[in-house]
């Protein structure tokens, strides 16, 4: 990617629930130029309600991208994330002085901002010979595995996350070598500014908003909207907050009351590691959504707080 001088990439990040999706097409009209989606989840196009994807009103008002542009079926990463955003923020900045990326996918985030490890390529076979296992032996059975084998990724993963043990396992059988030795944890230079503003509040007032959006959501006919994908739940795009919760409610295992706790309560258990995650950033500038007017005096002056 060639040098772009002058320009600023605004990073909007913030928990579930907290209000990014509004306050960044605000602060994009402010700035006159569109947004770049980092929710991995709103990337599926099958995906709405759940997601809380923008209303089509609010997509007409701000240009979104990266937002529909995938089939849960699709297989999609952080890496092909960072290298399809870079070349998009390329072309944006060719009319912009500004850019504006918000969402709540850390992993996404970081892609952009830091760049992604560079790892092995593809082995098919490999990939389905694990997911097979993955079916047939279950999880804890490859988190056994990865603990065996990389113990040093094993204490950081996320390991209720089948997409991430599958990986580590992946580069271990195509290399030979623990997927942690791949980690650099260096951050790569990108050719343009970025200033990371943070969302917060208190954490009482934030679990009020997210299970007064839960309660919306079913409304607007989330139990309607998961019922179809019920026979693809396997699928990892549908290990998603608000879509497995009702797929145990599909399956007969709790009631519709018990399956919208759980929406509930999952999601503020994903906002606090969300919070937690971010945290341990230093580069992020904290502000509460209201702040707007803050927010853009930080973004036009780089002045800390």
């Amino acid at each position: 990617m060639r040098i772009i001088p002058f320009k600023t990439l605004v990073v909007l990040l913030g928990p579930t629930g907290i209000g990014k999706t509004s306050l960044s097409i605000e602060i994009a009209q402010e700035l006159n130029t569109e947004i770049i989606s980092c929710d991995s989840r709103q990337m599926y196009r099958e995906l709405k309600i759940g997601t809380a994807v923008p209303e089509p009103f609010q997509l007409l008002q701000v240009k979104h991208h990266f937002i529909g542009n995938l089939s849960i079926h699709d297989y999609y990463n952080a890496s092909e994330f960072e290298v399809q955003a870079l070349q998009q923020l390329e072309q944006l900045f060719e009319h912009h002085q500004y850019a504006i990326m918000t969402g709540g996918s850390g992993l996404y985030i970081d892609a952009l901002v830091k760049g992604i490890d560079e790892l092995p390529a593809i082995d098919s076979t490999v990939r389905h010979d694990l997911k097979t296992r993955l079916q047939t032996d279950g999880l804890e059975t490859l988190q056994q595995e990865l603990f065996k084998i990389d113990p040093d990724y094993y204490q950081t993963a996320d390991l209720k996350n089948p997409k991430r043990i599958l990986k580590a396992l992946e580069v271990f059988y195509i290399t030979g070598k623990p997927y942690s030795s791949f980690r650099t944890n260096e951050s790569k230079q990108r050719p343009f500014k970025i200033i990371q503003i943070g969302l917060a509040m208190d954490r009482q007032e934030l679990y009020n908003r997210i299970d007064q959006r839960v309660d919306q959501m079913v409304e607007a006919g989330l139990v309607e909207e998961a019922r179809p994908f019920f026979p693809y739940n396997h699928l990892n795009s549908l290990n998603t907050v608000g879509y497995k919760e009702l797929f145990g409610y599909f399956n007969h295992e709790y009631n519709l009351e018990e399956a919208i706790r759980l929406i509930k309560r999952n999601s503020r258990h994903y906002a606090k590691r969300q919070i937690t995650y971010w945290n341990r950033n230093k580069d992020i500038e904290w502000f509460h959504p209201s702040e707007k007017l803050k927010m853009l005096d930080y973004i036009k002056t780089g002045l800390r707080t």
